[in-house]
Order: structure tokens, then C-alpha cells, then sequence
């Protein structure tokens, strides 16, 4: 199957399915001498992995991770990183159902033309939300890099079921990790609360939309013309199941705005310095012309309802043929909180790639003289 790695540099290839033996990864591209441990990748896992909150499904996985290669007394080696951690909890037998019928809003159509008919219904295969565990592992390996450069990535949901954080409040992205639901302020998870049970009431899911900030990131990351930071950070963040949207700064509200308004005023610092300077604003959300502008990176992203719902469906069978369909197994009502490691991890990744790209072209060697002299 083509598609399961993302990078240039810093390169994360996954596996695994989530009715099989288990899931992982392997990074290759990592520089040596990252600290890394199983209890590094353990502690972000744990934000991720099933059965935790109000909304989420009842499947128990500790995702339990066990490092494989490319660590050697707690650093990285330079040497590919590969990561594995068991399915314990899985229940084929509430999928029996679903072998010759498509369920509405998943992936199943899309996988049977694809592959010639051949897919594995248990629990969406390959499809599943399952396979981003292995993101969020690499994207700790990713945070190691990005942390020698003080970089910081962070997340939290602005909206659950079309209730949102009001426009003139600012969201707490740092507190937002500690909060249910991973809330940008603490007046909404009550609010939540209560959408989340008239949702299982009614046997139905919520979908939502979290904020990422990237901190401290330095000017200068991206590359001109096709692989924009933007370009590439929507590539991650869109490759995401759950993602239907992807924003940077203003988005789309920009559409609305004036030049004027919508542009970030420079400003001289206090002390003028060359190649120096403050902005008024950060409409542009960090990246001006595809490339970091050394201001906070400020992405949205839209995540769907989950789209196995307890509530009959029509279909049809692989024969064409009219069918109802009612959704078993145990599943999350909605993808937030969970969702929101897997977004920081990919947003890591990203920009981690960037950055060892660009430490690798300012340390190429550098030609004088007549051309084809060094």
C-alpha cells in the first residue's frame, strides 16, 4: 500500500491494523543524541489510547509501547527508530456484520474499489483511528528535535458540537491539556457535558474544532513553491481521518477582510537590528509566503462526527443491493480529546522535517570562483 510514510528528512512510516496483532512505526532521519525512552513515547500514548473521558469509547488498549532499534542507553542512535504495541482488547466478532455491506461515512467504499474488493471490515483495517498511535509516537521523537530549538507545539478544542469558545475570549492553550476534552477555557467542558450525553442519548456523534499553536518556531522554514509550510502542514493535518478542514491564521475569514486590515504591520524592535523586527498583528498566522515568519504559527482544523453512529443507516451490499446497516462494536462519540495528540504530533513531524531541512541546506557547502569551481 503506497502512502504510509510521511517526510522528507525525519521520515515516519506506519503499519498495522486495528483488529490485528498490533500497530507501530519506524522513523528514520533522527539525529543522534535525542534523549528517548518507552516511558517518553508512554506518557504522550496515554493521551491518545481508547477508554478514557466522556466520549470515548469503552475498548481498553494500554498501548503499551515497546522500543525496538535506534536507541542504545536512553539516546538515539542516528539509526532507524522503530516502536511496536500489541492490539490486547479487540472484538472481531461485533464487525461479522459488516463483511458485505458498507457503512455510511467510513472508509469501507473507498478500500473496496481501491483494492479489487479486498479489505478488512474489522473495525476498519488500515482505516482505523487506531493507526494514529503510531503517529503520536513519532511525533515524540519530533518534539525531542524540536525542543533544542525551544519550539513548542500545543493544542486545544475551540468547539465541541457547535458549541464554541466566544470570539473576543482567548484561548488557554496552555491549560488545555489538564482540562476534559482538552477545552481551550474551564466554562466549557460543563457545556460539553451536556452535548455529549443528548449525543449517546440519541445514539450520535459530535464532531468539533481544535486550535494548534506552534511556538517559537524561527523564521525561514519552508520551501518555495510546492512545498510551502502551510502546504506541507495541511498534507499532515489533512491526513488525518477525522480531518475535513484546514486553516492557517485568519483563514477563511481573511475572505472577508481588507488588505489593509488582513496585512501584519512591521515594526522596528526598540534597537533596530538587521533582519530584526516586531509585527502589530499575526493575521498571516506565523507563515508569509510559505515560509515561517518567526511569529506564532496559528493552524484550525475541522474534525467530522465519528461516523459510526448507533442509529440505523441504509446502505448496500457488495451486490449492489438495498441494506440497513446499524453500527455495533465500541466507539468514541467523538474524536476530541483524542484527536488532539495525534494533531500535535503531526504538526511536530512537520515542522521538525522543516527544520532539519533547512539546518541542512545552510550547512551545504558553500562555492566560489568560476562556475563548476569549488
Amino acid at each position: 500500500m503506497a502512502g504510509n510514510t510521511f517526510g522528507h528528512i525525519l521520515r515516519l512510516t506506519t503499519f498495522g491494523e486495528s483488529h490485528g496483532p498490533g500497530l507501530g512505526g519506524i522513523v528514520d532521519g533522527c539525529p543522534a543524541g535525542l534523549e528517548l525512552s518507552e516511558a517518553l513515547l508512554q506518557a504522550e500514548l496515554d493521551r491518545r489510547r481508547p477508554g478514557q473521558g466522556g466520549t470515548a469509547s469503552p475498548r481498553r488498549e494500554a498501548d503499551a509501547v515497546r522500543l525496538l532499534s535506534g536507541v542504545f542507553e536512553g539516546l538515539t542512535t542516528g539509526t532507524p527508530i522503530a516502536f511496536f504495541f500489541e492490539n490486547t482488547d479487540q472484538r472481531s466478532r461485533d464487525y461479522g456484520n459488516l463483511a458485505d455491506i458498507f457503512r455510511p461515512g467510513h472508509a469501507d467504499w473507498g478500500y473496496f474499489h481501491k483494492y479489487n474488493g479486498i479489505r478488512d471490515h474489522r473495525g476498519g483495517g488500515r482505516s482505523s483511528g487506531r493507526e494514529t498511535a503510531a503517529r503520536v509516537a513519532g511525533g515524540v521523537i519530533a518534539r525531542q528535535i524540536l525542543a533544542r530549538h525551544g519550539i513548542r507545539v500545543m493544542a486545544a478544542c475551540v468547539q465541541l458540537g457547535g458549541a464554541a469558545l466566544p470570539p473576543e475570549t482567548p484561548p488557554e492553550m496552555e491549560e488545555a491539556r489538564h482540562r476534559p476534552y482538552c477545552a481551550a477555557h474551564a466554562n466549557l467542558p460543563a457545556v460539553w457535558d451536556q452535548l455529549a450525553e443528548e449525543a449517546r442519548k440519541a445514539g450520535d456523534t459530535l464532531g468539533g474544532i481544535v486550535r494548534i499553536e506552534a511556538r517559537n518556531v524561527p523564521p525561514g522554514l519552508g520551501e518555495p513553491v510546492f512545498d510551502k509550510l502551510e502546504a506541507r502542514l495541511a498534507h499532515a493535518l489533512m491526513s488525518i481521518g477525522a480531518v475535513k478542514a484546514f486553516s492557517v491564521g485568519e483563514g477563511f475569514a481573511a475572505a472577508g477582510l481588507r488588505g489593509s486590515r488582513n496585512n501584519d504591520i512591521l515594526l522596528p524592535l526598540e534597537l533596530p537590528q538587521p533582519g530584526r523586527a516586531a509585527f502589530a498583528s499575526n493575521h498571516a498566522g506565523g507563515i508569509l509566503g510559505g515560509i515561517s515568519s518567526g511569529q506564532t504559527i496559528v493552524l484550525h482544523v475541522a474534525v467530522k462526527p465519528i461516523a459510526s453512529v448507533a442509529v440505523p443507516q441504509q446502505t448496500v451490499d457488495k451486490n449492489g443491493r438495498a441494506a440497513t446497516v446499524r453500527i455495533g462494536g465500541r466507539h468514541d462519540l467523538s474524536a476530541i480529546p483524542r484527536i488532539v495528540p495525534v494533531l500535535e504530533a503531526m504538526t511536530a513531524l512537520t515542522l521538525a522535517d522543516a527544520l532539519l531541512l533547512q539546518k541542512r541546506m545552510e550547512e551545504s557547502p558553500r562555492f566560489s570562483g568560476a562556475a563548476g569551481e569549488p
